[in-house]
């Protein structure tokens, strides 16, 4: 090989590295103010919104291979919860829902409706939307996690909720957050199966880096909750619902979500030999469910 070869060759592999960056870039990014605070999110290509909703401890970062699958066809929007990634922190005594929260990004995104997916804590944000905000979504898509059974925003927490979250606290703080940020990490691994190695180092940059507010402060009640279940059963919407989850090894399979009573137009997917976090453990086949439902109801206009 020539010089003028090798040159070429050089150059060939410099700019095939520098594409995937390049195609990652968002088109707009920034922070959206919501109540006493801003969200940061990032926005990807065009067409209908699709809007992904990390979970607990983690970050919009988890939804890469989402964002890198859906881009070419939908406008996808990935941000940080209050509390999480570059948004703004909790603070104790302030009343606000992650839901709320939601509505106001879609709101300053001039998004009047849009397909949301959330993750476990991402889970409970969007059964909140279904429930409370249904005239908001075009679909929406539930993993490991759905509607809480806990008390709702409206609802202060009890003397004996304090003082449990009192004792939580110093034992956590004797601990060591470090101690509890890994065990956290290796309880989320535990759930996995054949894929599991894939998502072992993003997961814990994102634990890693997760600030621990939410189990060091008294968190106020941030979901609707309860209220939300009883709004379910009353409404009964008709937004298209996708429950998506994983079957971990050795278990049974998920048992039908009891949000499907109460929706006429919803279904569940259960992906096999994969845990909690299935979208980086198993993203081939969480997308093309994904992919499939959202053809289902109507597809990138």
């Amino acid at each position: 090989m020539n010089e003028s070869h090798f040159r070429w060759l050089l150059a060939l592999l410099c700019w095939a590295l520098v594409l995937p960056a390049v195609a990652a870039k968002p088109r707009q990014r920034g922070y959206l103010p919501v109540p006493e605070g801003r969200l940061y999110y990032e926005s990807y290509g065009e067409g209908e919104p699709l809007v992904f909703v990390h979970g607990h401890s983690l970050d919009r970062r988890m939804w890469r291979e989402q964002v890198a699958h859906f881009a070419d066809r939908y406008q996808v929007i990935i941000y940080d919860a209050r509390g999480y990634g570059r948004s703004s922190a909790q603070r104790e005594g302030l009343l606000f829902t992650h839901a709320d929260d939601l509505v106001a990004l879609l709101d300053g995104l001039s998004i009047e409706r849009a397909h949301v997916v959330g993750l476990s804590m991402g889970g409970f944000i969007t059964g909140d939307l279904v429930a409370m905000y249904p005239e908001r979504l075009l679909s929406a898509t539930l993993s490991s996690g759905h509607i809480r059974s806990t008390p709702s925003v409206h609802e202060p927490m009890t003397t004996d909720e304090i003082a449990a979250k009192e004792q939580a606290i110093a034992a956590l703080r004797q601990q060591g957050v470090r101690r509890m940020k890994r065990e956290w990490h290796a309880k989320l691994m535990a759930t996995c199966g054949a894929e599991r190695e894939r998502m072992r180092k993003p997961l814990w940059r994102m634990i890693r880096r997760w600030s621990a507010w939410q189990p060091l402060h008294h968190e106020v009640h941030c979901y609707y909750a309860r209220e939300a279940m009883r709004r379910l059963q009353e409404r009964r919407p008709a937004v298209p619902v996708l429950f998506l989850d994983g079957h971990e090894p050795g278990k049974g399979r998920p048992a039908e979500p009891t949000m499907m009573r109460y929706l006429p137009d919803s279904r569940q997917v259960v992906i096999d030999d994969c845990g909690h976090m299935l979208n980086m453990e198993r993203p081939e086949a969480y997308n093309e469910a994904l992919e499939a439902f959202l053809q289902q109801v109507g597809g990138p206009r």
